[in-house]
This record gives structure tokens, sequence and C-alpha cells, in this order.
């Protein structure tokens, strides 16, 4: 029973960070050696990002708080509250992204009432409350108390997957289940000022936005393209537990991102792809560029470097990835989502086309999605 992706939206917080301002803050940090300041105008410059988003207003360099929590714009200096200082901004920042993008999702959906609705899986890994996003969506939304509720939390990069994996099983078992899919994360809470490698790269890249998608069985109706959800599969690859990790200190989350995570994924992904290649016999075989359109998480840009030139794809087929990278950053969970977003606004009328779609994460884990692209003649 084909399973489709019906609409497909985004939100961000209203505060940008474009990355050079952002650079020249950082970078000039009292505590850093000059090798932490010289790692710090690498990776911020070799980011491939020109633009973030962030739900901590104060980071806006026209900010003026009465009482600084996370940069004092009259010192410059970049600060680092406890985690339940962080988490409490979490709990109403990322409430308003969770909403706002599940609204644009239902909305962009007109042959599906609100009270159709039968699941929302809420999915982020940068803050935790209870009652949780999953609650607040459906209050906020006015849907059914007897929605059933799920929240993955704390799993990472490529938490996209499960969600809409579940969305689609929970389609397969009740043809008329509609399934409102939100994710949402605010990185740029847990970034911190660091001599630090990993912490440095994290600081470069990380950034907050969220993305929403309505799941059902029924068919796309009117000019609006769709994804159909194909196969999905698991991979974990035999090393790199140790490269990437995320986990909860007294200042925040810390991230651990290896240099060596783009190297393990160049290494592995061909293996990787095989169980998912390997359920489309039409497919089994074919050179990996033959399939039309790729949907990489953004991870970083040696990342997607490592993925184009392994599978020996080109160009045109990683600019949603690098587009996504360059004007939003790494927005963990729901950066994949954006990468299909474009793709999808791209999509050219009246055709079919195969999308294969990837995300990575702790452990090290490897994601994969096989979908179809539904674009309707003119």
């Amino acid at each position: 029973m084909p399973v489709y992706v019906r609409s497909l939206e985004t939100a961000v917080p209203p505060t940008v960070l474009v990355q050079t301002q952002a650079r020249e803050v950082f970078a000039a940090q009292a505590g850093l050696t000059r090798l932490g300041s010289r790692l710090v105008t690498t990776c911020f410059d070799s980011a491939a990002i020109d633009t973030r988003y962030t739900a901590v207003a104060e980071l806006s360099l026209g900010a003026r708080p009465d009482k600084p929590a996370f940069f004092n714009p009259a010192t410059n200096e970049v600060l680092s509250p406890s985690t339940k200082v962080r988490n409490e901004l979490f709990a109403t920042e990322a409430t308003k992204l969770f909403i706002e993008a599940a609204k644009a999702a239902v909305s962009a959906v007109p042959d599906i009432d609100l009270a159709e609705i039968t699941h929302v899986i809420t999915v982020s890994c940068t803050g935790f409350y209870n009652p949780g996003p999953d609650y607040k969506v459906v209050r906020a939304l006015g849907l059914s108390p007897a929605v059933q509720r799920y929240h993955l939390g704390f799993m990472g990069c490529y938490a996209a997957f499960p969600a809409l994996r579940a969305a689609r099983q929970f389609c397969e078992a009740d043809p008329a289940a509609v399934v409102l899919v939100i994710c949402a994360e605010l990185c740029s809470l847990h970034v911190r000022t660091s001599n630090d490698p990993d912490t440095i790269m994290g600081s470069a890249i990380f950034a907050d936005g969220a993305a929403a998608a309505v799941v059902t069985t029924r068919e796309p109706q009117g000019p609006d393209p769709a994804i159909r959800l194909d196969h999905f599969e698991t991979v974990l690859t035999p090393v790199g537990e140790e490269t990437m990790a995320w986990n909860i200190g007294d200042e925040g989350f810390e991230m651990v991102l290896g240099t060596y995570v783009p190297h393990i994924i160049e290494e592995h992904i061909t293996g990787a792809l095989e169980p998912l290649l390997a359920r489309e016999p039409v497919l089994k075989g074919l050179p990996y560029r033959d399939i039309t359109h790729w949907a990489i998480h953004p991870g970083g840009r040696s990342i997607l470097d490592k993925v184009e030139s392994k599978l020996e794809l080109t160009e045109k087929q990683l600019v949603p990835s690098r587009e996504t990278l360059r004007n939003f950053g790494n927005m963990s969970s729901a950066t994949v989502l954006f990468v299909l977003k474009y793709i999808l606004e791209q999509a050219p009328a009246g055709r079919e086309e195969r999308i294969c779609s990837m995300a990575f994460g702790p452990g090290l884990t490897v994601e994969t999605g096989l979908f179809t692209l539904i674009s309707p003649g003119p």
C-alpha cells in the first residue's frame, strides 16, 4: 500500500547568524590560544555556510539584553549558562517552532482536516520537557485528545528517518491513519567557546530549525508534488562509536564530532546503501548517479564532499544538500527534511523520479530511504 508525504514545511527562528560575523566573535573570545583562534577561523570559513538561524535572540549583534545569559554584547563575550537555563529556553522556543511547522504542514493539505489526524510524532535531541512537544502540538492545533502521540528524543541527526518509517508503518497498519511528523532542533543553545576542535566545529556549523510532514495513504491531489515512501534501512558501521556522540554536561549538551567521521562515511557508505537498493531489483547494480535525486544530510561540507566523490555523483545532485547547508547550517534531525523540501520545490511537472536519502548520527548510524518524487502534470 503506497504511503505518501503529502506536505513538507519548514520553520526557523527570527534571529539570523551571519557566518563571517559569528566567526569574528568566536575567534576573539578570551581564553583561546593562538591555535584555538586559528582553528575557529578555519572551521568557520571552511564550513560552506553563509547564514544560520538561532532561537537565542541574545546572539544577535543588535540585541541589548538586560541580563545576558548566552552572549554579552557589551563585552562581546560568549557566556556559559547552565544546562537548566539552556533547557528552559528550549521549552519556550522549541515549542513555537514545533507548532509553526505543524500548522504550515497541515494547512498545505486542504483535503485533510485537523480532525482526521490520528498520530503525532515529534523529534528532538536538543532539549527535554514534559508535557512535551507532542502534547503542545495537539493542544495548539486543537487536535483530538485521542490522537496517538510519540516522541523520539536524543537520537541525533538521523532521527527524521525513524519518525518517517514509523509514520509509514502506522499508515500501512491502518489505511485511514494520518500522521503528523515534526522535527525541531535548537542546536545553537549548546554552542560554547573552546580550544577543542570538536567543540569549535559544532559552533561553526550547528543551527536551529524545524520541519513538519503530513504522511498518509491518500493519493496526491491537485498541483502539489508529493513523496512516496518506498523503503527504509538502518546500518551501524563497524567503527566510529567514539567519533560521534551527544552527551549532557553541566553547561549544556556536549557534541563529539571527530574529524575522522567523513572518512568513516566514505569507507562504509556503499555498504550502507546495499540493503536499501537490494529492495529494488530495478536499481540493483545500477550506478548510484542513475538515481535522479540525492537528499543527503549535510552534516558538514567534508561529509558532502566524500559522498559526492565516493558515489560518483554530479555537482547538481548535491545542490539541495549544499544549498541547505549554506543557507541554514546543520539543524540536526530537521536538516534532511529541509533538503527534501528543496527537491520538492524544484520538481519538474509531470514526472516520477527516484530520491535516495541518507543521514548520519551517533553510533555511527547510517539511515537511508528510497523514495519516489511524484509531480503532477501541467
